[in-house]
């Protein structure tokens, strides 16, 4: 009978390993956001979105590594509940924009403090040089042949 901490040999799969560490992290910073009713995705989307002042669908699903239907649907319920705006874009009517309301800005304003905190806390719990070094080298992973890029940090 399988037990939760017992060794197997797919604990050597870093694939495994990275899914694994990502829905930990996922729910760690899930459970932060959750006085706000945001999840980590929904908060990121709404920072992107802040810092950015809008961008093109497919452009926010690119910069935050999410499938394009995925983040539609999610810009969707966005919309829906009053935190965006989606429109044709001026210059090219197939391209959809979506832009922060006031009520979306309120909502990444007050989980802002939430965010920083869950930042602070796994900086707390790792190391701040390790999380900056974890960082850095999941920056630099190569998959495919290609490595990822980031500009952060």
């Amino acid at each position: 009978m399988l037990s939760a901490n017992q060794p197997l040999g797919i604990d050597q799969c870093n694939c495994s390993a990275m899914r694994k560490a990502s829905r930990q992290i996922t729910r760690f910073y899930d459970g932060h956001l959750e006085p706000v009713g945001l999840r980590i995705t929904q908060f990121l989307t709404l920072a992107a979105l802040d810092e950015a002042d809008g961008a093109a669908v497919n452009a926010l699903a690119e910069r935050l590594d999410i499938e394009r239907t995925a983040m539609g649907k999610m810009v969707g319920f966005l919309e829906r509940d009053g935190f965006v705006t989606i429109k044709p874009s001026p210059a090219d009517g197939r391209v959809r924009i979506v832009e922060l309301t006031d009520e979306g800005r309120r909502l990444h304003k007050s989980a802002q403090p939430l965010w920083e905190k869950a930042q602070l806390e796994f900086e707390q719990l790792n190391g701040a040089a390790n999380v900056a070094t974890l960082r850095q080298g999941l920056r630099e992973i190569a998959v495919g042949g290609m490595a990822t890029t980031s500009s952060e940090d």
